[in-house]
């Protein structure tokens, strides 16, 4: 059914949940698989003396280079082929929504994994969250995959298991 598919992470235990189904999706249909790890560069708004905004990017690249070792270690375990990627929002102009479609696009995705909620969770009161914008403008189908905790509620519990399939056709989720 799919045959590539691109796997956003950013090191929340929900984007650990939305690797982990993307792997096994990979494995069941022989596809390829792209974990991306997005640097976001924020601008400074001010002029901080003292501050190199090269250290945060620094530590961004560092974290994603971990990130992406574990996730091809994994996908080596379980003989899923594909290549793990960094890539940078560009300075000006550009979100990390808009870059994971993009990436998505330059991967030929058929399909685009993402977790409800990542680690920039402060944006979302002023922003929405990343997962929100991909979706809205999305051209693929796209996964959502909730956190574990999420999934162990009681409302969660009555569900079906496949609601976040929801997103792929871009209604809300219930």
């Amino acid at each position: 059914m799919y045959k590539r598919i691109l796997v956003a992470i950013d090191g929340s235990e929900t984007s650990e949940h939305a690797f982990d189904t993307a792997l096994q999706l990979a494995r069941d249909n022989d596809a390829q698989l792209q974990p991306l790890y997005v640097v976001d560069n924020p601008l400074m708004a001010y002029d901080a003396s003292g501050y190199d905004p090269m250290i945060l990017r620094d530590a961004f690249v560092e974290e994603g280079k971990r990130l992406l070792a574990d996730a091809l270690a994994r996908m080596k375990h379980e003989n899923v082929a594909g290549a793990p990627r960094i890539v940078d929002v560009e300075p000006v102009g550009e979100d990390i929504s808009e870059r994971i479609r993009t990436s998505a696009n330059e991967f030929n995705a058929d399909l685009l994994v993402l977790g409800t909620h990542g680690r920039r969770g402060f944006k979302r009161l002023f922003l929405g969250s990343v997962a929100e914008r991909v979706v809205r403008s999305a051209s693929l189908p796209v996964l959502l995959v909730p956190s574990r905790q999420g999934q162990n509620t009681t409302s969660d519990a009555t569900k079906p298991a496949n609601t976040e399939l929801a997103a792929a056709t871009h209604e809300p989720p219930r």
